[in-house]
């Protein structure tokens, strides 16, 4: 019986990968369609659409809103979301969707043949305070996502690759103040950790084996589109949903800390930006240092006030604390300007007066 189930999965196997080399190599008009899917060569796009992306953990934070703006450049049929979730409410109806597991490559690599992809954007993480109840997991996940991609963009030629890396990055020793883009890097948390070390895999596949892959070191993200993912500056996108629901806020960190912070926007449109950018341009390839603003959870409340009357705010410290306290408080992203033209459009007042225009749409309330 197990002899038979190896030769029916051996058979099985044989056809799917002759139903994908059809759709690669054939021209679309005498292709055949394959499970159902009509596949339409590439030749026969306009430029632009040429480009084929898959956007692996695009149900996150960051995933929803730059899948959306890359379906904006690229075409909606030419820009793939993936997720191990379901799909956000906000990508039903854009455009195609595949359950993807990064961990899985073996069909990780058959999607990426099947689908002709050409760019891979990978956002799938464990972020810093989840990762902390969960270290040996969240190295897992982080480290082996990343190598599984970098190996199949080797393999198959990609155009570009992007990865995220953070701020956890930084550790106590590194600069409180503009920290540098090269610097002393210590990080103290798992996902610290995992990100450096996935710089250097970054570089290492750049420098061995050509492979583009382009990187960014996020500060904390604050979007009214998408719910945060269990970092250490998610309190700057929880304030808001609380103050208009119930006009308080009682906050993980000290009213006195202070953090790099980027909207949204800015985050997306310099994500683009990096990856749109020639590659003789891109003269960093670790990750690049980029910031938007930095504030406290004092000064964020106080600008919340100024729209909301009657909001309150109370600080009881965490766990998340001690991460926040091992980070800069400000950040130098120099670098990405001279290397780029890297520049922030929001500060936190134009964020705020954003945040609260369009959040209350978002969760239905007046």
């Amino acid at each position: 019986m197990y002899k038979s189930h190896g030769v029916c999965r051996g058979f099985f196997w044989c056809i799917f990968l002759t139903g994908i080399y059809w759709q690669m190599h054939v021209p679309w008009h005498v292709a055949p369609t394959f499970a159902g899917e009509i596949f339409i060569h590439q030749n026969s796009l306009p430029a632009m659409s040429k480009e084929k992306i898959l956007v692996i953990g695009a149900s996150g934070q960051i995933g929803v809103e730059l899948t959306m703006a890359l379906r904006n450049i690229y075409g909606n049929a030419n820009v793939i979301a993936s997720d191990l979730r379901e799909q956000n409410p906000l990508l039903e109806g854009t455009g195609p969707y595949v359950a993807l597991d990064v961990m899985n490559k073996e069909m990780l690599h058959v999607q990426v043949i099947r689908q002709g992809i050409t760019q891979i954007y990978l956002l799938a993480a464990i972020l810093s305070a989840t990762g902390e109840k969960n270290p040996g997991l969240a190295w897992h996940l982080n480290m082996q996502g990343l190598l599984n991609v970098l190996d199949i963009a080797r393999e198959e030629k990609l155009h570009k690759v992007y990865w995220p890396s953070s701020i956890a990055v930084f550790g106590p020793t590194s600069p409180r103040q503009n920290c540098p883009q090269q610097t002393i890097i210590e990080p103290t948390t798992v996902y610290g950790i995992s990100k450096y070390a996935g710089e250097f895999w970054c570089d290492y596949y750049f420098q061995r084996y050509g492979v583009d892959v382009r990187s960014i070191r996020y500060p904390g993200l604050i979007s009214y589109k998408s719910a945060p993912g269990g970092g250490t500056t998610d309190y700057a996108v929880e304030i808001f949903h609380e103050a208009l629901e119930h006009k308080h806020y009682d906050c993980f960190l000290k009213e006195d800390t202070y953090l790099p912070m980027m909207y949204m926007p800015d985050a997306i449109r310099g994500t683009i930006e990096l990856m749109e950018a020639p590659a003789e341009k891109i003269k960093v390839r670790h990750s690049y240092n980029l910031s938007g603003m930095s504030f406290s959870p004092k000064e964020i409340g106080a600008e919340v006030a100024k729209h909301i009357d009657g909001f309150t705010m109370a600080y009881k410290p965490d766990y998340r604390q001690t991460i926040a306290d091992s980070w800069p408080q400000s950040i130098d992203d120099s670098v990405a300007t001279k290397d780029w033209g890297w520049k922030p459009e929001f500060d936190l007042a134009a964020m705020t007066r954003d945040m609260l225009r369009n959040l209350p749409v978002q969760l239905n309330v007046s």
